[in-house]
This record gives C-alpha cells, structure tokens and sequence, in this order.
C-alpha cells in the first residue's frame, strides 16, 4: 500500500505541518481568541494561522465559537478530540525536552562534516570531469602521430 492511498496520511500531514501542534498545544492551557493566538505564536501570517484553525477544526480538533457583540470576536478551543490529543503530545513534547541537546549536538557534528566531505552532486561532478579527461586522454593516445612535414617529404 503507498503513502498516497493510507488513510492515516492525511492527518498525519496535518499534525506534521509547521503550525498546527504549537495551536494544539496553546489551546490546552484554554481557550483563546484569534488575536491572541496570533499575538502568542508572533510569525504566523492572518492567512496561515485562518487556514490552520479552519482545518483543525474541520478534522474536529477544535471548536470554533463566534461571540457577538459590539465587536464580534471569535474564541477557539480545543474540542474533547483535540483534548485526547494532550497526553501523546505531551509525551512527545518530554521527549524533546530530554533529547534536544543530543540532537543538537548531532546536528552541529553533521554540519562541520558535511563541509569535509562532498555530497553526492559534487562526487558525480568530479567522477563526470574525471572520466571526460580520461576520454580525452584516451582519444589522444590512439591518434597516429602524423607529422605535416612527413607527408610533404618523398
């Protein structure tokens, strides 16, 4: 079975993309009104955080209550799916509490190495360049050395 025809792929990509966790996360401590979500999460564009909080709450994660009044507002809040979802996250949230440094320290190792040695592009590069001079090489070496001044000679 491919990635593209399991069930679980789309909520997977949901709770994968950039924003939708941090909103799930923040919404446990309660509920909250558009702006101060966007206030909390601080580079999140209108349309991005609008499209977030409209597809979580269409998988049922979130409830989404317009409050009228002399200004209309609009509060969200986790629904008690989007509440189940606070244990597994919380546990992985520990998990990166535990191992961030080690990660990190991973990351660094693999930066600093990755300047030493040449990825795949740069080996095919040289192999390409290195096998062209061959040929060239190659080719030279089968010409027959013919002299201009040996073919004017009787």
């Amino acid at each position: 079975m491919t990635d593209d025809r399991c069930p679980c792929r789309p909520l997977l990509d949901r709770l994968g993309d950039r924003w939708s966790v941090l909103l799930l996360v923040m919404l446990q401590d309660g509920s909250s009104c558009y702006g101060g979500l966007q206030r909390r999460i601080g580079d999140i564009s209108r349309k991005v955080l609008t499209q977030t909080l409209r597809s979580l709450e269409r998988d049922g994660l979130v409830i989404r209550t317009v409050i009228d009044g002399p200004v209309v507002r609009v509060r969200y809040e986790l629904s008690e799916l989007g509440h189940s979802l606070a244990e597994p996250l919380s546990v992985i949230r520990g998990w990166i509490d535990q191992h961030q440094p080690s990660v990190e320290a991973n990351q660094r190792a693999y930066d600093a190495r990755s300047t030493e040695t040449p990825g795949v592009t740069e080996l095919r590069r040289r192999q390409s360049s290195s096998a062209r001079w061959s040929t060239q090489t190659a080719t030279a070496r089968r010409r027959p050395a013919s002299a201009p001044s040996a073919i004017l000679t009787p």
